[in-house]
């Protein structure tokens, strides 16, 4: 129930940053410019990294300033380890100070002008601010790197930016190259079947939606979401058992009530 309540706030393309900076942002120890090995690194590298993974833990239990605090002590013993600058850009953005945000991120580029984290975050930033040729460059540079481990998180945040922009046939095609790297990220499934839906791609769109309702991460959106596509295709049955499903799971939910309303066309 823990994992469906926290799926169900990660749904909707207005509500999916919390998750995709929680998805792209804390792994803050990848990728640097100068590859050393531990006995190569030198001390202060050594303490400043043992700071910023308390900082990282710190901004992922919500606690925001003495995260900053402790990472004015990172940057302090060292100034020049660019993933500090991208988890404090996370951390002002994530306190609504945009401006603080965009210099962090400009700072670690500076240092790291290849690491695909952080150009991720800086795109779904810029995705939020509505400056969308920018969010495209960010997340295509992140894709550029060809040592790159999280493709399917950047196609994902790419292809509901560019949902958001009204660009559906390009957010699917950056929705179905997520779902071939991570066929089992719900927030995929259920975001691309949303647009086939929109696009009147109504037999796909059914092949996304049965196998997200037919999992354990299935609750009222994906529910709602398969009964309008179910009644599109006058798949009485399978509507009807989806139906049951919503009214007895999630029975004071807003989809239950445009249920009983038959509001499919909202």
């Amino acid at each position: 129930m823990a994992a469906q309540r926290r799926f169900s706030g990660w749904l909707a393309l207005a509500t999916a940053a919390a998750a995709l900076t929680l998805l792209a942002g804390c792994a803050t120890q990848q990728q640097q410019q100068d590859v050393v090995t531990a006995g190569e690194e030198p001390d202060n590298r050594r303490r400043a990294r043992i700071r910023l993974e308390l900082a990282s833990n710190y901004y992922a239990e919500g606690k925001t300033d003495v995260a900053l605090e402790e990472l004015k002590q990172v940057i302090a013993t060292d100034p020049t380890l660019s993933d500090a600058y991208n988890l404090r850009a996370l951390i002002y953005q994530r306190l609504g100070d945009n401006a603080q945000a965009e210099d962090s991120f400009r700072r670690a580029l500076a240092l790291n002008p290849r690491d695909p984290d952080t150009h991720h975050n800086y795109g779904w930033m810029q995705c939020q601010l509505a400056r969308y040729p920018e969010a495209q460059l960010s997340f295509q540079r992140a894709l550029a790197n060809p040592v790159y481990a999280g493709r399917s998180k950047s196609y994902m945040a790419m292809g509901l930016c560019q949902a958001r922009a009204g660009r559906l046939a390009e957010a699917e095609q950056s929705l179905i190259h997520s779902y071939e790297l991570d066929a089992g990220n719900p927030i995929t499934g259920y975001n691309l079947a949303r647009i086939l839906f929109q696009r009147g791609e109504f037999p796909r769109a059914q092949f996304y939606i049965r196998r997200l309702n037919n999992s354990e991460l299935a609750n009222a959106e994906t529910l709602w979401l398969g009964i309008k596509v179910e009644q599109r295709l006058n798949d009485t049955a399978a509507m009807s058992q989806l139906s049951d499903q919503l009214r007895k799971r999630f029975p004071q939910s807003r989809e239950r009530g445009a249920l009983d309303r038959r509001a499919f066309d909202e």
